[in-house]
């Protein structure tokens, strides 16, 4: 998710390729982050976790820069060391975890073979990662409604379906998958486990894996009864 690529919805059949190299790096890097020596890159990372802990917690609005630099102890001095401005930390808190979701998607399929397995194991994954990481998952739900970080969630989204894309399309070149519009099937899988995961992990804190398991049953069989 840290990349967006378009989708052309007109694309029939689109195959994209599975490893991002995108991945292979932190999404939030950029020259600072680089230069950072390991105690410098461990101290932007304890300002971003704070941030990202109080951020859902109280709100993003109602915390100051001086709220986190108090809370963790230093001066204003080191948070504009590695940060212009609280937009800008936001926007690299909401760009590592867009990654770290992606990273955790990638992992849960490698080596398996099946496209459809694949995806289920990618619903699992993510609903997984977003219940382990509800504060994570609670600021992507703020940011989404808020410029300038709505448009970053929206790309966000067009990237998960560039990622799962090329394995809904296998699953139909397979015969696995009905012979749909790839990327129409691709968009109401998301949809279907990104509204659960909203509901019902995120704002009822059910359990993940009963979630993403009526996420998969849905998926799979629809709304029709199979008795």
């Amino acid at each position: 998710m840290a990349v967006a690529v378009a989708v052309d919805p007109s694309a029939k059949g689109v195959m994209m390729p599975v490893h991002d190299p995108a991945l292979d790096a932190p999404a939030a890097a950029n020259r600072m982050t680089r230069r950072l020596t390991p105690k410098g890159a461990k101290r932007r990372r304890d300002l971003m976790d704070y941030a990202a802990l109080t951020f859902a917690a109280e709100g993003y609005h109602t915390t100051s820069v001086a709220g986190i630099v108090d809370g963790l102890g230093v001066g204003k001095g080191v948070f504009y060391w590695y940060f212009d401005s609280k937009d800008e930390l936001l926007t690299q808190i909401l760009l590592d975890a867009q990654h770290g979701m992606r990273l955790t998607q990638r992992d849960a399929i490698a080596g398996e073979h099946d496209p459809a397995r694949r995806i289920e194991q990618g619903i699992r994954s993510s609903i997984r990662w977003l219940s382990d990481n509800r504060h994570l998952f609670a600021i992507m739900e703020f940011a989404r409604t808020e410029e300038p970080f709505a448009r970053m969630i929206r790309l966000g989204e067009q990237q998960l379906v560039a990622d799962a894309l090329p394995h809904v399309s296998a699953g139909i070149t397979a015969g696995l998958l009905r012979r749909e519009d790839p990327v129409v099937l691709t968009t109401a899988i998301l949809g279907v486990t990104s509204h659960l995961a909203r509901v019902f992990v995120l704002e009822r804190g059910e359990d993940a894996d009963r979630v993403a398991e009526a996420a998969i049953a849905f998926c799979r069989q629809g709304f029709l009864s199979t008795d």
